[in-house]
């Protein structure tokens, strides 16, 4: 049985604001759309709920790096301090991502790749 698929349907029920990610709206195939809702001004009418998906989607990537890491004894891509929070892992994103704009190959991938690109250059494992 593979894991991945069954981590994957848990981290959406267990973080609500990732069944908003579905809204063709709010779209999150690629590292730029992350970027794109994870720095939503406030005038957006949306703000609130892009800010909420970006949270969770950054909370599930985390949660599931930890998880399958720490399960399989996988070598750990992320290594921040037990003192890291929500907010210091979501500016980490920004500023990686704001800093990587112009690198096309990055910003195309994945947003998961973006995540953990941005917080292991934030924080990385020895």
């Amino acid at each position: 049985m593979r894991i991945a698929p069954w981590l994957g349907l848990v981290a959406l029920v267990a973080v609500p604001a990732l069944a908003h990610a579905a809204d063709p709206n709010l779209p999150l195939k690629t590292t730029q759309d992350l970027y794109r809702v994870c720095t939503a001004p406030a005038s957006d009418a949306q703000a609130r709920e892009e800010i909420d998906v970006c949270e969770g989607f950054l909370i599930g990537a985390v949660s599931y790096h930890d998880a399958i890491s720490d399960r399989q004894h996988l070598k750990r891509l992320i290594c921040y301090p037990a003192t890291a929070t929500r907010d210091q892992g979501i500016q980490a994103f920004i500023t990686w991502a704001g800093a990587h704009q112009q690198n096309q190959k990055f910003m195309s991938d994945p947003a998961v790749f973006g995540v953990v690109r941005a917080l292991a250059a934030k924080w990385p494992c020895q």
